[in-house]
């Protein structure tokens, strides 16, 4: 298991290298001067000269990557805004919590909801509870998520005023974000659970349990559920980075102060470190997540751990 995890965390490195290196090239490909807009339209020509030199933006490409890399790597500098004109990790510490709060209460709420639901989908198999919960999560999948947001602005908002526009201050202010993400969320952790409670309930030893007398509400929590939840916990690890990257225009539309926010206004405003930090930092979420999806599959059902290490602790 020892050699499996290694693998597993230098295919991680490798691929955050090479995601890193992808970000780092494609922003500078954009149309656009950052010591330009920095600057202003009437600054001089000597003047970005000199500028572009200050901030060594007149390297080669490939070396600028490796001292961008390097700073991050040892001293976790993500570069200066050229927009605000400040560390960009001052920006980023204070919208990252905000986004963290966001995504991880969106996902405690849509497994507590879902789990059940596709729970007791598999066991009413075809009946109509389980006709309408699944058609009524096909709807949720087909709406997009900033649609949804609008809607819900439109009706909870301004017409009924129960809940703040827009801004943080509060709990109220999380209600609706918070609402649009589990609504669009809901969908798949519904159908993965009723799919994974389906094929449970086909195996013998849920027969077995059946015939020796016990209560369906014990089958499924003891029997069914718990060997569900291997393939449901590892979906929960996938689906936190995807709420975060799904965040961004929520978080534009209700004036949110995340990371999502501040990438979207840097993106316009080409602040290209602000950019780079922030994806930079999803993809390094998202490897995490799957380095340790796979080691979690891996210690949860022997299968996977006799195919993939021969047996090996």
């Amino acid at each position: 298991m020892r050699n499996y995890i290694m693998k597993r965390l230098g295919v991680g490195v490798l691929l955050l290298l090479s995601v890193s290196f992808l970000v780092f090239s494609m922003l500078y490909l954009m149309p656009g001067d950052p010591v330009t807009l920095m600057a202003g339209p009437l600054v001089k020509v000597e003047n970005l000269e000199g500028l572009r030199h200050e901030y060594g933006l007149d390297r080669p490409l490939l070396v600028q990557y490796l001292d961008w890399m390097s700073r991050i790597i040892f001293s976790g500098d993500f570069g200066i805004s050229y927009k605000y004109r400040i560390d960009v990790w001052s920006l980023l510490k204070n919208c990252i919590p905000i986004s963290l709060k966001l995504t991880v209460t969106t996902l405690i709420i849509s497994t507590i909801v879902a789990i059940p639901l596709g729970l007791i989908c598999a066991y009413k198999k075809d009946s109509l509870f389980d006709r309408i919960t699944v058609n009524t999560t096909l709807v949720f999948t087909a709406i997009p998520s900033f649609w949804l947001a609008v809607l819900l602005m439109l009706v909870f908002a301004v017409q009924l005023k129960w809940f703040p526009l827009s801004g943080y201050e509060s709990w109220k202010n999380y209600v609706m974000p918070i609402t649009t993400g589990v609504i669009g969320g809901l969908a798949s952790t519904i159908r993965l659970t009723k799919s994974e409670a389906l094929d449970v309930l086909r195996e013998k030893y849920v027969t077995t349990a059946y015939a020796k007398g016990l209560d369906n509400k014990t089958v499924l929590t003891r029997h069914v559920l718990r060997n569900s939840l291997i393939v449901i916990t590892v979906n929960l690890f996938m689906s936190l980075p995807w709420l975060i990257s799904g965040y961004i225009i929520i978080e534009k539309i209700f004036g949110i102060p995340g990371m999502g926010n501040l990438m979207i206004n840097s993106i316009i405003q080409q602040d290209f470190n602000v950019v780079q930090a922030c994806i930079l930092i999803i993809t390094v979420l998202t490897i995490i997540c799957n380095i340790l999806s796979d080691i979690v599959l891996g210690v949860l059902d022997p299968r996977i751990r006799i195919s993939v290490t021969g047996g090996e602790k």
